[in-house]
C-alpha cells in the first residue's frame, strides 16, 4: 500500500490513501509494506528449500547460500515488470529471486503453490500486526490508568440514558473504558495463541506434489510440513486445508479488531458527551483551529476521529465474514482482491484509532469546577431520599414529608427549566417540618456521601486487574511502538 501513486508521466497526481498519509502509524505501515511482505515470501522459499535439503532432496549448498544472502535484495520495479509479463505476482517474484540467487533458480518454489507463499505470509503478517495492536492497546490502558488513579475520588454526576443519575467518580468512569480494553486484550491474546500455519499442502490441500517429491514417504511429508512451520515460528499448523487456510481465521481476527474498535468508539463518544458538558477536554494545541468559521470553538475532533475510524473497522468485519461464507469447495479466487483491501485496512485503521486514543488518554483535561457545578445542580434532588430518612428518624411523619419533598422538588425543577437556579435546598431549610438548618442539610448532601465505593473500586480494579497486565506487557509494548504520532 504505497503512500503516493504516480500518474503515467511520473507526477504525484494519483490517489493518496488516507490511512498511510494521515492515520496509521509508521510501525503498522511497515508490517504491510511491499518490501516486508516480499521479504517474508523469500524467507518462506528459503525455509522450504532448507527443509527439503534436510530430508534428502538434492538442494545445492550454493543455492541456499545465495538465497540467504539475497533475502532483502528486492528490485520492486523489476518485479512489477515481471508481473506485467506473467500476470502472476508469485511467479514474478520467483523469477526476481532467481535473478539474485541464480544457483537456486531451478529449485525455488519446488512443489509449492501460490497459496504456500501468499497464505503463510498472511498468517505471519496477522501475527505481527496483532502483536502491534496488542502493544497499542496496552499503551492506551496505561494512559487511562494514570487518569483513573489521579481522579479516583473526584465526584461527578453519573448518567443513564444521558439523564442525570446517581453520582460516580471521574476515575471510576475511566475504569469502564479500561475494562473494555482489557476484554479486547483477552481476545487479541486468544487470537495470537490460536493462530497456526497453513504449511505445505499443495493445490487442493492433499500434499500430493510433496508426496511425489519425497517418493511416497508419508512420514517425510509430515516432517517437511512441520519443519517449515517451525522455521517460520509456528509450532502448529491447521489440521487440514483446501488450497488455502480456513478463511474463518480472517473473519475471527477481523471480529476481534472490530471488538476493539467498538471499545474505542465508546471511549470517543463518552468524551464527546463530556466535552459538550464542558467537564473534560481532549488535548488542544496552541495554534490548533477548532472551526474555520467560529474561532472560539474547541471541537473534540480527535474523539470524533476515533469514532470515525472505529466505525470503519467495525464495517470492514463484514468483508472477511462474507468471504468465509462464500468460498467454494477447495477454493475460489474471489477472496483475493477483497483480502488485499479489507485485511490491511482493518489493521491500519484500528492502529490509527489506537494512536489517537493513547494521545487523548494521556493528556485529558478535567475541569473540576464544572464537574462540581453540574453535580451540585442535580445532587440535591437525588439526596432527598436521604433527607427524608433522617427527618423521619427525627420524629417526622414519612408520608407528610414525602409529599412536602415532592412539592419542593417539582417547584425547584420548574425554576431550573425556566433558566433560574435550583432553590431546593433553600426550600427544605425554610420548611420547619424537616427540622434541619443549612449546615446539617448540606452535610447530608455532600457529594462524597453519594459515590458509594467508587474510589475503593478504582483502587482494587487497578491493583488486581490492570497492574498485572501492565507489568507483563508494558516492556514489549514500549519496544514495539513509540510515542503516538498524531500527524493531522
Amino acid at each position: 500500500m504505497d503512500d503516493v501513486t504516480h500518474s503515467q508521466n511520473g507526477s504525484n497526481l494519483g490517489y493518496s490513501h488516507p490511512l498511510t498519509r494521515r492515520y496509521a502509524s509508521r510501525e503498522m505501515q511497515a508490517v504491510f509494506s511491499s518490501p516486508h511482505r516480499f521479504g517474508i515470501w523469500r524467507r518462506l522459499w528459503l525455509a522450504l528449500a532448507e527443509a527439503q535439503r534436510e530430508l534428502g532432496l538434492p538442494i545445492p549448498d550454493a543455492a541456499l547460500d545465495e538465497m540467504r544472502k539475497s533475502l532483502d535484495d528486492l528490485d520492486l520495479e523489476k518485479a512489477a515488470e515481471y508481473e506485467q509479463r506473467f500476470r502472476h505476482d508469485v511467479m514474478a517474484h520467483v523469477h526476481l529471486f532467481g535473478d539474485v540467487a541464480p544457483a537456486a533458480k531451478g529449485i525455488i518454489h519446488l512443489g509449492a503453490t501460490s497459496a504456500f507463499i501468499g497464505d503463510n505470509a498472511d498468517l505471519i503478517l496477522h501475527r505481527e500486526a496483532l502483536t502491534l495492536i496488542r502493544a497499542r492497546v496496552i499503551r492506551c490502558v496505561r494512559a487511562l490508568t494514570g487518569f483513573a488513579r489521579e481522579h479516583r475520588a473526584l465526584p461527578t454526576l453519573g448518567y443513564t440514558h444521558f439523564q442525570p443519575a446517581q453520582p460516580t467518580t471521574v476515575g471510576k468512569r475511566a475504569t469502564l473504558w479500561i475494562q473494555d480494553l482489557l476484554l479486547d486484550l483477552e481476545e487479541i491474546e486468544f487470537r495470537l495463541d490460536r493462530l497456526r500455519f497453513r504449511g505445505i499442502r499443495g493445490t487442493t490441500g492433499t500434499q500430493a506434489s510433496f508426496l511425489e517429491l519425497l517418493h511416497g514417504d508419508h512420514e517425510k511429508v509430515e516432517l517437511l510440513d512441520r519443519r517449515v512451520g517451525e522455521k517460520m515460528g509456528f509450532p502448529q499448523s491447521y489440521g487440514v486445508s483446501g488450497q488455502t487456510y480456513p478463511r474463518k481465521v480472517d473473519a475471527a481476527i477481523a471480529g476481534t479488531l472490530a471488538g476493539t474498535a467498538a471499545s474505542l468508539s465508546k471511549f470517543g463518544n463518552d468524551l464527546r458527551l463530556l466535552a459538550h458538558l464542558q467537564e473534560v477536554e481532549e488535548p488542544f494545541e496552541e495554534e490548533q483551529i477548532g472551526s474555520s468559521a467560529m474561532p472560539y470553538k474547541r471541537n473534540p475532533m480527535r474523539a470524533e476521529r476515533i469514532c470515525a475510524l472505529a466505525r470503519h473497522v467495525i464495517t470492514l468485519y463484514q468483508d472477511p465474514a462474507m468471504t468465509a461464507a462464500t468460498q467454494w469447495l477447495e477454493r475460489t479466487l474471489d477472496d483475493s482482491a477483497n483480502r488485499r483491501l479489507s485485511i490491511p485496512d482493518a489493521f491500519l485503521t484500528l492502529d490509527g484509532a489506537l494512536v489517537l486514543a493513547e494521545n487523548v488518554a494521556g493528556d485529558l483535561t478535567v475541569h473540576p469546577a464544572v464537574v462540581a457545578r453540574n453535580l451540585e445542580t442535580h445532587l440535591p434532588f437525588m439526596a432527598m431520599e436521604t433527607v427524608l430518612m433522617h427527618a423521619v428518624e427525627g420524629g417526622g411523619d414519612r408520608q407528610e414529608l414525602h409529599e412536602r419533598i415532592r412539592t419542593h422538588a417539582f417547584a425547584a425543577a420548574k425554576r431550573i427549566k425556566g433558566g433560574e437556579g435550583s432553590d431546593l435546598v433553600d426550600r427544605v431549610v425554610r420548611d420547619g417540618a424537616f427540622g434541619m438548618d443549612r449546615d446539617a442539610l448540606e452535610a447530608l448532601i455532600s457529594p462524597e456521601r453519594f459515590v458509594g465505593r467508587a474510589p475503593e473500586q478504582v483502587d482494587r480494579f487497578l491493583e488486581e486487574s490492570v497492574d498485572p497486565v501492565l507489568a507483563r506487557l508494558t516492556e514489549e509494548a514500549d519496544r514495539l511502538v513509540g510515542t503516538p504520532d498524531v500527524r493531522v
